[in-house]
Formats: C-alpha cells, sequence, structure tokens
C-alpha cells in the first residue's frame, strides 16, 4: 500500500509539472507576431471570431500607399462579406503610422517590419505591438547614374535610408556586392562606422528613405525600400542588386500588421489578420509585384 501511495504521488506531481509548462507556453504566445497566425484558414474567416457582433463596426488602418494599402484592399473585399468596413488611411512617411495607432485614432498599422517599430517603441515609448507577419519586401539597389555595379567610380556617390535598421540592412547589401566590408559584429544595426574597407572610396550618403526614389537621379546608385521603390516604379527586376532570398535580412525584416498594446486578441484584429493571410492576398501579391514583394504565411 505505502508502495502504492508513493506511486500515485509521483503521477500527480508530473501531471501538476506539465500543466505548468503548458501554462507558460500561453504566456508567451503573444510576443512574436507570428503566434497569431497559426490557426487562420485560408478563405480569409477564423473561426474563433464572432463576425456577427463586429457586423456594421469600421477597422481603421494606417498604410503606406504601396504595397500596403494595395495588398489591404483586398482584405477590405473580404472583411465587407461579413459588413466589416475597413478603410484604409494612407500615409507616406515612417513616423505618422504608429503614432496615430498609439493615440488610438486608427486601430492597427501596417507598413514597417519588427525590428522598426522596435526601435520606435524605445525611442518613442509607444506601445505597439506586431501581430502577424504578411510580406517581406526585398531591398534594391538601383541605377542612378551608373548602371552597373563594375562601372562605379571612385568617390561615388551612394544613398542609403538613414533611419537605424533600414541604413543597416542598406549597408548590408552594399557588402554583400562587395563594395565595402563590415566589421564582424555589424550585423543589421550597422552603421557607416562599422565600414573596415572601402576601396572605392564611395560616398555614402544617408538620407530619408520616402526621398531616395525622388533623389537617386542625382546620385550613382540608391538603397531603396521596397515599398518607396514600387511607388516609384521600379521593379526589383531592374534593381543592380538584391538582398538575397536566404540573407538575415530575409529572415527578419518580413512586415508586420501592428496594433497597440492590448488589442491584439480582439475580435476585429484576428478578422484583419485573417483577411490579409487569405489566398486571396497570397495570390494578389504574386500576381501584381513580379518578386518585389514576398508573401510571408
Amino acid at each position: 500500500m505505502k508502495k502504492l501511495l508513493t506511486l500515485l504521488l509521483a503521477a500527480v506531481c508530473c501531471l501538476a509539472l506539465l500543466s505548468a509548462c503548458g501554462n507558460n507556453n500561453n504566456d508567451n504566445q503573444n510576443s512574436n507576431p507570428s503566434s497569431n497566425q497559426e490557426d487562420v484558414s485560408t478563405d480569409g474567416i477564423d473561426e474563433t471570431v464572432d463576425y456577427e457582433a463586429l457586423a456594421g463596426t469600421t477597422i481603421r488602418v494606417a498604410a503606406s500607399p504601396a504595397p500596403h494599402a494595395e495588398i489591404l484592399e483586398v482584405a477590405k473585399g473580404i472583411l465587407a462579406k461579413k459588413d466589416i468596413t475597413l478603410d484604409i488611411v494612407e500615409f507616406t512617411d515612417y513616423i505618422q503610422p504608429n503614432m496615430v495607432t498609439e493615440s488610438g485614432q486608427v486601430d492597427a498599422n501596417y507598413f514597417q517590419h519588427q525590428p522598426y517599430l522596435d526601435d520606435f517603441n524605445a525611442d518613442n515609448g509607444t506601445h505597439l505591438l506586431g501581430v502577424a507577419i504578411i510580406h517581406y519586401e526585398p531591398f534594391g539597389l538601383y541605377a542612378g547614374k551608373v548602371s552597373a555595379i563594375e562601372d562605379l567610380p571612385d568617390s561615388a556617390t551612394i544613398l542609403v535610408p538613414n533611419d537605424s535598421t533600414n541604413e543597416g540592412r542598406a549597408l548590408q547589401l552594399l557588402a554583400q556586392e562587395g563594395l565595402i566590408t563590415l566589421s564582424e559584429d555589424a550585423g543589421l544595426t550597422a552603421t557607416v562606422l562599422d565600414i573596415l574597407d572601402n576601396p572605392k572610396n564611395l560616398n555614402i550618403v544617408e538620407t530619408e528613405a520616402a526621398q531616395i526614389p525622388r533623389q537617386m537621379a542625382s546620385a550613382d546608385m540608391a538603397v531603396i525600400n521596397g515599398n518607396y521603390a514600387i511607388e516609384a516604379g521600379l521593379k526589383v527586376s531592374d534593381a543592380v542588386a538584391v538582398e538575397s532570398t536566404d540573407s538575415l535580412a530575409a529572415e527578419t525584416y518580413g512586415n508586420v500588421l501592428c496594433v497597440k498594446e492590448g488589442s491584439e486578441d480582439s475580435g476585429a484584429t484576428k478578422a484583419l489578420i485573417a483577411a490579409l493571410m487569405s489566398d486571396a492576398v497570397r495570390d494578389f501579391i504574386n500576381e501584381t509585384y513580379d518578386g518585389a514583394v514576398v508573401a510571408k504565411f
């Protein structure tokens, strides 16, 4: 009998331990933007959402014009079938979409990758969360006055984004093409101070990302964010060089749907995620952007 009681007590302890491990996993579920993507159906409907309760409501989303607002237009049609209105508010900068999301003027935004969002929160004291990874936009090096890397003259001017995360990514692309050498530990936060070797003495000019397509004609080459390249009518197939699909950047810089902390599990957020991660949106991305936008779901 004593031996039997000991065995029963051990079994109870094991069950308790397993239960605790399960609770810990659930507590951490929303720390990863991809955690909300797991149970989404391909028709754009999330069966856990009470769509009847959402009928007649409006979800406002701040977005860059291309490709984000264009992709949202596809999601808008899916939500409309459930009597949910998607109001897409376009912005052409990287600051205001986060500020209006933080203030509650919009319910979500869709324009940025997670590293940029993390930096923005740290710098501005905002409380924003990436809740789903929707797509990835390869960075490209585009011709200005010079059309081929081998023709770049000494002291050539190359424009790169001036915000911290995108500058590092641009410099890694230049390093990928052998134009510069970066310190081994620079990673995706590299700055011009991390350049160890610049054999052509390139003049790397840090420029506000949205302005680069407008200024590239005055430079020899320019590294341009995917969305701004699309807006400027540039095709990734026309780029002099593109980020490798197996690069660290490709695995890091997926563009996320972002909401203010506290609304990540709301019905409206889940409905929006489901619509954005539908077959219809994936097909639209594949058929529209010729590799300049890559679905991440």
